[in-house]
């Protein structure tokens, strides 16, 4: 599922209308009057649904991308990292349940270097903010033994 802002989504929409009247690709002049917004923010707009493969934007044109996409729309960029977030959260946890051993532990640096370097390639700010946030509900608890730092999985 794709995340978009509102004014990502009115820009899509619009780009839907024009499409059959353009078909080499509407002018991003076309959709700067018809819209009313500054070019500069169309064209951060433009290229954002470019980086999220619903559109094709070229040579200051943009047409619809050939792949169907689920669409999400939320009020927000922030709103956007959020339910990214939610979502990392969620992979990451399913992740840790996979590499516990048979008593629920993972060493701190087995799970970090899974999260750093494994399919999810989180950074390091978002992995801690994630290890963080499963801790603080409960899920994960950082313990010690004798032979270093654990991560116990919870329930």
């Amino acid at each position: 599922m794709i995340n978009i802002t509102k004014n990502e989504e009115v820009v899509l929409d619009q780009i839907k209308i024009f499409n059959m009247e353009y078909p080499n690709g509407i002018p991003v002049n076309v959709l700067r009057k018809d819209l009313g917004f500054h070019e500069y923010d169309l064209v951060q707009i433009l290229e954002e649904l470019q980086d999220k493969d619903l559109i094709v934007f070229k040579d200051n044109k943009a047409s619809l991308s050939e792949s169907e996409k689920e669409i999400n729309t939320v009020n927000s960029r922030k709103d956007i990292e959020e339910l990214e977030l939610n979502m990392k959260e969620k992979e990451s946890y399913k992740l840790i349940q996979e590499l516990v051993d048979d008593k629920n532990l993972i060493s701190k640096y087995t799970l970090e270097g899974h999260l750093l370097y494994g399919d999810l390639k989180l950074t390091n700010f978002r992995m801690y903010h994630i290890i963080l946030s499963l801790q603080n509900k409960g899920l994960l608890k950082s313990i010690e033994k004798d032979d270093g730092e654990y991560y116990l999985l919870v329930g």
